[in-house]
């Protein structure tokens, strides 16, 4: 992958260049937790202050949200953990909606992908990778930010899937890994209600302030999101 620290605004996969990006603090909850108790007090009430609470809990110093080692959001995917310093704890979508599908390539194997997504100094990762012949392991839960695009409102509003191979090699993208992807990709459209086209399905090269060129000119965008909505059909 040959990619660098990128921190918060970090990007997965593909030609990687480091991003500035601020550290990951709290300061958006505490103006959050603020307006809606300045409203709940403005309405006389305290439901919204109450559920806006409620749901954020977890993020308290020392309290964690619960959570089930090794599950996975897709029965096709093997679990295999991303190092926690290249994700965000979050909630989404609750409190990041997500609609939109970020498809990367890693610009080296599998493994390689793997054991550079496992490294605390990579400063990045996506949610998924699918290899050649359509394995596909999840690194980050979907409900997590991960760092792969490089624009920290694209890391929290999108699910990052990073393929095997170079983006000078069309032979990398196999039948298999079309197949698998798409029908990965239809899963997570269903499960958050996204719109199977090109405007939320996208390729890293599309996402705005960086300079990847992945997934690459031999990615067949007209194949693979025909596989996606026939997928997307069969889950509806």
């Amino acid at each position: 992958m040959g990619a660098r620290r990128a921190g918060e605004d970090g990007a997965a996969g593909g030609d990687t260049d480091r991003r500035k990006g601020g550290a990951d603090t709290d300061r958006r909850i505490g103006r959050r937790a603020l307006l809606i108790g300045g409203t709940a007090a403005a309405v006389g009430t305290a439901v919204l202050a109450r559920d806006e609470l409620a749901r954020l809990w977890w993020r308290a110093p020392g309290v964690e949200k619960p959570r089930k080692e090794g599950q996975v959001d897709y029965a096709g995917a093997r679990w295999v953990a991303a190092s926690d310093a290249n994700w965000r704890r979050a909630d989404r979508p609750d409190d990041y909606g997500i609609d939109m599908v970020v498809i990367h390539v890693t610009q080296g194997s599998f493994d390689s992908a793997v054991k550079v997504f496992q490294d605390p100094g990579h400063g990045a990762a996506a949610h998924y990778i699918v290899g050649k012949d359509g394995t596909i392991a999840q690194m980050i839960r979907e409900l997590d930010v991960a760092y792969h695009a490089g624009n920290r409102d694209y890391n929290e509003r999108s699910v990052g899937i990073e393929h095997e191979g170079f983006v000078d090699r069309p032979q990398d993208f196999t039948g298999e890994m079309y197949e698998a992807s798409a029908r990965l990709t239809a899963r997570i459209c269903a499960r958050y209600d996204i719109p199977v086209d090109r405007e939320h399905i996208i390729g890293h090269v599309e996402v705005p302030g960086t300079d990847h060129t992945d997934p690459g000119k031999h990615w067949d965008w007209d194949r693979y999101m025909k596989l996606v909505r026939k997928a997307r059909t069969a889950v509806a």
